[in-house]
């Protein structure tokens, strides 16, 4: 099989396909349409050959080791004959029944998942009893996803899925969730302790309105369980209104002024292989417009995450994307770097810049660990038994190509790396590199800089640090939770027993395990703060990021749980940072607590009023397990606020890894709000401009900027709040920033 080959046959195979689709997209073109043409004429040569490579890619993949093809897996299922033995071609139609349902064909699921049930209760000495169960099970989840897909997809409002679901949300076509109380009800009088049943027919009976009324007191999730911690005013979404709530599974967001035009813009994509990137652009009058085509970007497809930096320090960030991630052997496939050319548009640049490998990876990470100006990038890879994928890193030239550096500098790492980010966590001006490993311990990697030959080496140090756990981890990131100065690391876990939402709001023990807050004490090493901060709570993450709901100074942080399984229907769940000390969970009365699977997380100012809204791209990973991405509106406060525009000279034109501190004025004294530039947490991106929450400061007394390259410290006082303003490394003044606030243009 082609992904079984060795990688210079992979490459190999690759590329004729590639030269000979050239040669046939190369020709007269009489079957294609105008348009058609006139996007392939626009698009760069190189940019096509991606698109070709990815289009061949996806029509490759196995649906034998791939559980996520699923569509072919049916196909594949179709083309084997039936077994004689009735058990046995029980288990081949459910196997079938199932891959519908993962296909989104949940109709047809649901009919042949009821053939097999028939066939068992006509015969109950032939069959299993565990085989009765999973059918009964996976008729249970059927049921209920065609009520979501009826319903909150197709009569999609505001508050569809958000738990607990109130009365705008509730379903109009009633069969999925009306059947799939009956089938938890018949699982959970088989098995009361079958938490996961218990708390998704607590969840059918929201969808119908029935909830808490006619839910049995023995199977009840008490009301009081949902209510928050903190009274924060909810948060709408109002992404259909302004026409960025596109459909698909999980993927990356990206909100950064891609334009130059002072307006955040929004990148989202969807990690089907084929699956379209999207580019949305801020028309700075409460609209957005979808420019992907424009911008050049058709064809390039897929991408589980993605991350930016301006990394030809011209001013346009740049953005590269993930692919390849949990398929193993069927996952060997070609990241993308987009160069944005400074006019709206984009070029694949990945075979140019040196950076075309054929890995599994959803996780990378841009940071100049040699404080030369130019930012370089980590690439965390999926190592899986008998399939070796080293991380790499990749040095940045200066003239748009790269180096892989990883072995050289001790970095060429094997795990199954699913989070990473740079932050420099001993203040030394060097910066650190965190990873996470789900089923290994995680590691910390100090920037040692350049030893006697000038070649730069990073020593691990997690297990001195105290920062390995949870050995099962996901998304990780640096901030500063509590404002001291020192970079605190969050990582959380991605380990939970289905069960486990519903025995925490029982406020029963946990079968999985918990996040982890390390806090920074300052002299190499961390403290387990989770439970102290009030974050011992079930957070199957996977995008997640942090930012600033209320302008107090604090950073919050919002997750987005869930894995592919249909079952693990969870809310996505709000943390408010309560002044450094602890946090406090906000889901229900922010509105947050989407039941949907969450990914790439990004907090960004979109309107340019001061204050952070949430967008966030739903979906799983299977092919029918789609959803509308999520844009929630920030009500406003009465809290201070300032945007910092940091422009590196000798440092990264993006200004990453450089730190702030901003002391402010209160009528209680002085406080310290302390921020280091860059895009957040590893599984989505926010924009590089700092945004920054004042609390109920009087005045600005001081705004310092430490930039890592150039070893300078910058210092400008009394400062007006509420503004936008930019710092340059090479300037000694302050630049005002002439923006335009503006509302959206809601219904």
């Amino acid at each position: 099989m082609l992904f079984c080959m060795k990688a210079n046959n992979f490459q190999l195979t690759v590329f004729l396909f590639i030269c000979v689709a050239a040669i046939y997209y190369s020709g007269c073109g009489s079957d294609k349409s105008d348009n058609e043409a006139a996007v392939a004429e626009y698009r760069s040569e190189s940019t096509i050959r991606m698109a070709m490579r990815l289009e061949y890619l996806q029509r490759r993949l196995d649906p034998e080791i791939n559980p996520f093809a699923n569509s072919s897996r049916i196909h594949y299922i179709l083309s084997q004959s039936p077994p004689a033995d009735p058990v046995n071609r029980a288990y081949y139609r459910t196997q079938l029944a199932r891959e519908f349902l993962h296909a989104g064909r949940t109709r047809e699921a649901i009919d042949l998942f009821h053939r097999v049930e028939n066939n068992i209760l006509s015969d109950r000495d032939v069959y299993p009893d565990e085989l009765l169960l999973l059918v009964k099970d996976m008729l249970a989840i059927s049921y209920l996803r065609l009520g979501e897909q009826e319903n909150c997809i197709h009569h999609h409002t505001t508050e569809s899925c958000i738990i607990p679901i109130e009365e705008g949300a509730i379903h109009a076509h009633r069969e999925g969730s009306e059947r799939a109380i009956d089938y938890y009800t018949e699982l959970l009088e088989y098995d009361p302790e079958d938490y996961n049943s218990r708390w998704l027919l607590n969840v059918a009976n929201m969808t119908l309105g029935k909830y808490p009324r006619d839910v049995p007191d023995r199977w009840l999730i008490p009301v009081d369980a949902f209510e928050s911690e903190y009274n924060l005013d909810n948060f709408p979404d109002i992404a259909a209104d302004l026409g960025i709530n596109v459909l698909g599974l999980a993927g990356g967001a990206i909100i950064e002024d891609f334009t130059g035009s002072g307006y955040l813009d929004i990148l989202v994509s969807s990690w089907g292989l084929g699956d379209q990137i999207r580019f949305f652009v801020n028309n700075g009058d409460g609209t957005f417009t979808d420019r992907t085509e424009e911008a050049g970007l058709t064809g390039i497809t897929g991408g589980l995450n993605m991350v930016h930096a301006d990394y030809t320090n011209n001013g346009y960030p740049d953005v590269f994307v993930l692919r390849g991630a949990w398929m193993g052997a069927d996952g060997e496939h070609p990241n993308s770097l987009l160069r944005n050319n400074g006019d709206g548009t984009f070029t694949d640049v990945t075979v140019e810049a040196g950076v075309l490998s054929f890995h599994p990876t959803q996780t990378a990470a841009w940071g100049d660990f040699n404080n030369n100006g130019w930012v370089d990038l980590f690439i965390g890879n999926e190592s899986t038994p008998g399939n070796v994928h080293p991380c790499e890193l990749y040095l940045n030239n200066g003239d748009g190509t790269f180096t892989n550096v990883a072995a050289d500098v001790g970095l060429d790492i094997i795990g199954f790396v699913k989070g990473t980010v740079w932050g420099d966590y001993n203040n030394d001006g060097y910066l650190d590199l965190y990873i996470s490993k789900l089923g290994e311990p995680n590691l910390l990697f100090r920037n040692e800089g350049p030893d006697d030959r000038g070649i730069w080496t990073f020593t691990e140090v997690g297990q001195q640090a105290g920062v390995t756990e949870p050995v099962n981890s996901f998304p990780v990131w640096f901030f500063d939770y509590n404002n001291n100065g020192f970079l605190d690391i969050f990582v959380s876990a991605y380990d939970i027993d289905y069960g486990d939402v519903a025995r925490e709001y029982l406020g029963m023990p946990i079968k999985g395990d918990y996040p982890r807050l390390y806090e920074n004490n300052g002299d190499g090493t961390f403290s387990d703060v989770t439970e102290k901060t009030n974050l011992k709570k079930v957070m199957y993450t996977m995008g997640c990021n942090f930012g600033d709901l209320d302008n107090d100074g604090y950073l919050d942080f919002y997750v987005g749980t869930g894995d592919p399984d249909y079952r693990s229907l969870m809310p996505n769940r709000m943390f408010r940072n309560a002044g450094g000390k602890y946090f406090q969970e906000v889901t229900t009365s922010g509105g947050f607590g989407h039941a949907q699977k969450g990914h790439g997380v990004s907090f960004a100012d979109l309107n340019n009023n001061g204050m952070q809204d949430v967008y966030m791209t739903i979906g799983g990973a299977l092919e029918g397990d789609v959803y509308w991405n999520a844009l929630f509106m920030n009500p406003g406060n009465d809290n201070k606020w300032i945007t910092l525009y940091i422009e590196g000279a000798q440092s990264n034109r993006s200004a990453i890894g450089t730190r702030i501190k901003i002391t402010a004025r209160t009528d209680e004294g002085t406080r310290e709000i302390h921020r280091t530039v860059g895009s957040g947490g590893s599984f989505g991106g926010a924009s590089f401009r700092q945004e920054i929450g004042l609390g109920n400061a009087a005045a600005i007394d001081k705004i310092e900027i430490f930039w890592p390259s150039s070893g300078t410290t910058q210092t400008f006082t009394n400062i007006e709040m509420n503004q936008f303003i930019k710092i340059r490394e090479d300037k000694d003044r302050i630049l005002p920033v002439d923006i335009e606030t503006f509302t959206y243009a809601t219904q």
